[in-house]
C-alpha cells in the first residue's frame, strides 16, 4: 500500500485529494489545523477507517511539524502533497491597500511551509520508491502570465514558492527525488469562489494523472492540472 501525506485537507482541493487517494487504496495521512472542526474530513475518514489517518498540523508551526515527523519517524511516505495555502483578500490585492502583516503570514504558509515539510519528512520520503514531492501553486505566481497586475500578496508568495521548489528539485535530483509544481486551475472552492471554471473533482483527477506520470525528467517543472507546462 502506497502512502501519501497531504496538508490542508479540511476542505476543497485537499479534501478531494484525500477522497480520491483513499478510494484508490492509498494510505492517506491527512493533515489539518483543527481536526475537531473538520467535519467533512472526519466523515470521510469514517468511510475509510483503515486508510485515512487524520493529524493535527498548522504548517506555520515548525515545532508541530517536527513533532509529527517524529511521530511518523518509521513510516515510508511515497508522496508528499503540499496543499495548504492562503489567499488573503483583505488589503492585499491593490496598490496603496496592502496589509504587510498579512503578506508576511502568506509567505509563512505559501512559501516557507512547503520547504519545511520537505525538510522534516525527508527521511520518510527517502525510504520510498516514488520519492515524489508535489506542491500546489498557482498560475498567479507566474511572472510571464501576469497580465492583470494587483494581487501583490498572493502572487508574490506563489512566485517565491515556485523558485523554492525549483531549487529543491535541483538539490534533491541526485538523491532520486522528483519535485514538481502544480496549478490546479480556477476551482470552485471556498478559496476559488463560486465562479471557478472547474470542480475540485476534475482538478484533482487531472493533477493525480500528472502526478502518476511524473518521471525524473519532469523534476523542477511547473504543470497545470491538464498536464500543460506553465511558464515561469
Amino acid at each position: 500500500m502506497k502512502t501519501v501525506l497531504i496538508t490542508g485537507t479540511n476542505r476543497g482541493i485537499g479534501l478531494e485529494f484525500v477522497r480520491q487517494y483513499a478510494d484508490d487504496g492509498w494510505r492517506v495521512l491527512a493533515c489539518t489545523r483543527n481536526p475537531s472542526t473538520s467535519s467533512e474530513l472526519n466523515q470521510l475518514a469514517a468511510q475509510f477507517p483503515d486508510v485515512i489517518h487524520i493529524h493535527a498540523l498548522d504548517v506555520t508551526n515548525h515545532e508541530q511539524i517536527a513533532q509529527l515527523s517524529h511521530e511518523l519517524s518509521t513510516d515510508k511516505i511515497d508522496l508528499l502533497i503540499n496543499n495548504a495555502g492562503v489567499y488573503p483578500t483583505v488589503r492585499g490585492a491593490t496598490f496603496h491597500q496592502v496589509d504587510y502583516d498579512a503578506w508576511g503570514h502568506a509567505f509563512k504558509v505559501n512559501s516557507m511551509a512547503p520547504l519545511k515539510m520537505a525538510d522534516a519528512f525527508f527521511s520518510q520520503i527517502s525510504r520510498s520508491e516514488l520519492k515524489k514531492i508535489v506542491t500546489i501553486t498557482s498560475k498567479m505566481g507566474s511572472v510571464a502570465d501576469n497580465r492583470g497586475g494587483g494581487s501583490y500578496v498572493y502572487r508574490s508568495s506563489k512566485s517565491a514558492l515556485n523558485i523554492v521548489m525549483k531549487s529543491l528539485a535541483i538539490d534533491l535530483e541526485s538523491k532520486g527525488f522528483i519535485v514538481a509544481l502544480l496549478h490546479p486551475g480556477w476551482v470552485r472552492t471556498d478559496m476559488g469562489g463560486p465562479n471557478g471554471l472547474i470542480s475540485a473533482e476534475k482538478s484533482v483527477s487531472g493533477m493525480r494523472h500528472v502526478i502518476d506520470g511524473l518521471t525524473h525528467t519532469d523534476t523542477g517543472k511547473f504543470f497545470a492540472f491538464d498536464g500543460q507546462i506553465v511558464p515561469w
